[in-house]
C-alpha cells in the first residue's frame, strides 16, 4: 500500500489540476465580458458534484479532496456568476 504522503502528494497534484483547468475559463469570461456561450446546465451539474466531493472528502477525513473541490465549486459558481452577470437576463 502506498504511503500516505504518495496518497496526498498524488491527491493534491490532482486538486490543482482541476483547479486550473477552471481559469482559463473565468479570464476569457472577463476579458471578452461575454459567457453566452456558458451552460448554466452543465455548471449547476459541476456545482452539485463538487458539494457532494467536498462532503465525501469530509466523511473520508481526506484533505486533498475537501480543499480542491471546495476550491472549484467556489471556481465553478464563479463563471456561474460571471455568466449571470454578462448575460441580459440569463
Amino acid at each position: 500500500m502506498a504511503s500516505d504522503f504518495w496518497v496526498n502528494a498524488v491527491g493534491t497534484a490532482a486538486g490543482v489540476a482541476s483547479m486550473l483547468s477552471f481559469l482559463p475559463q473565468i479570464v476569457k469570461i472577463w476579458r471578452d465580458r461575454d459567457a453566452s456561450s456558458v451552460s448554466l446546465r452543465t455548471f449547476a451539474v459541476s456545482a452539485t458534484a463538487f458539494v457532494l466531493w467536498t462532503a465525501f472528502g469530509a466523511l473520508q477525513g481526506s484533505w486533498p479532496i475537501i480543499v480542491s473541490n471546495a476550491v472549484c465549486l467556489i471556481l465553478v459558481l464563479t463563471i456561474v456568476a460571471l455568466r449571470l452577470k454578462f448575460s441580459d437576463g440569463a
